[in-house]
């Protein structure tokens, strides 16, 4: 798998920081409609502490919010707005398929699927060894 977008170049799009950056690296882009991101979910993640000591599963928001991170990413490249925010503005069809555990590694794919008036749709997936760990239609809006 190759990197298009390594850490570096995400913290250049993107205003989120540790503990709340959740995309590792971009391993596709067409800078258009489609963008995959790697999550490697480490056992020392700060969310591990609480949910759940003794059985460590990354929370489904989690999944979600790095869904957006990558979401994030495309709409900055296909807006040519690299450090501006789009705003999380709903979340629909949300569906949590298998738990995401300490090692896993999540492969984010993100489809956009129509931009207007300063919004937009994009239908996103997490993957796990080729299983669906999490599938959600996502909105956002612009913001400064």
């Amino acid at each position: 798998m190759s990197t298009v977008y390594d850490a570096k170049d995400i913290l250049e799009i993107l205003p989120h920081r540790h503990p709340f950056l959740l995309v590792d690296r971009i391993v596709e882009c067409n800078d258009q409609d489609w963008i995959v991101g790697i999550k490697a979910v480490a056992a020392n993640e700060p969310c591990f502490q609480g949910h759940f000591p003794g059985m460590p599963v990354f929370p489904g928001v989690l999944q979600l919010e790095a869904m957006a991170q990558t979401a994030g990413i495309l709409l900055n490249k296909v807006l040519g707005s690299e450090g501006k925010v789009s705003f999380y503005l709903g979340v629909d069809k949300a569906k949590f398929r298998r738990m995401v555990v300490p090692g896993d590694q999540m492969r984010i794919e993100i489809k956009l699927l129509k931009m207007r008036l300063g919004m937009a749709r994009v239908s996103g997936r997490a993957l796990v060894e080729g299983e669906v760990a999490c599938q959600a239609e996502m909105l956002f809006g612009g913001g400064d």
